[in-house]
């Protein structure tokens, strides 16, 4: 078991798959990021050095928003939504769908909070 960025990686799980898992990064960055390493395409976390994983953990953390600042980020994006009290911001307070969604059948979940 293995922990980059506050994520959980499998040790039997190929790099370009397993990185997948830390928030922020996909399969494009994942591939890209194992690319400017060096790391073979089939190699599998537990084959990898020491460091290996540190250059690996200091380039996602140099290069790319991941985990905390990016769940930072979108908390800060819905407050400002709020705080200028557009109407997405006012669906966030109220807890009801923003996109558009049917209220009268479906959110259920949102709805209950609001009845009770």
């Amino acid at each position: 078991m293995l922990y980059i960025s506050g994520a959980r990686l499998v040790a039997d799980e190929q790099v370009r798959i397993a990185s997948t898992k830390i928030d922020g990064i996909g399969p494009k960055k994942a591939i890209q990021v194992r690319y400017r390493l060096g790391i073979s395409g089939n190699i599998k976390i537990k084959e990898l050095t020491k460091y290996q994983i540190d250059q690996m953990e200091q380039m996602i953390g140099q290069d790319h928003v991941v985990h905390w600042e990016l769940k930072r980020g979108e908390r800060a994006d819905i407050e400002r939504l709020i705080s200028i009290s557009c109407y997405r911001g006012i669906r966030h307070q109220d807890g009801s769908p923003l996109r558009g969604q049917r209220t009268h059948t479906n959110a259920r979940t949102c709805r209950k909070r609001i009845r009770k």
